[in-house]
């Protein structure tokens, strides 16, 4: 049986201190975070079996694609 992913996003701009995540349900999470919050964000998710596929910067953005097994 072939794997089955699904993919959710995760958002960081650190000078404005938002975070966005989007989950493949639909919903979105928007909140106000600097270090302490990301981390506990993607503690969360790591929890949830969620694990970072890919990364992207710039300036002052940092954009993650997150997947786990479906």
């Amino acid at each position: 049986m072939q794997q089955q992913w699904e993919y959710a996003s995760l958002e960081w701009l650190w000078e404005a201190n938002s975070i966005r995540c989007n989950l493949p349900d639909g919903r979105e999470e928007i909140l106000s975070g600097s270090y302490t919050e990301l981390v506990a964000i993607l503690n969360d998710l790591g929890k949830n079996r969620w694990e970072v596929a890919t990364c992207v910067a710039g300036a002052n953005w940092i954009f993650w694609t997150l997947k786990r097994s479906h």
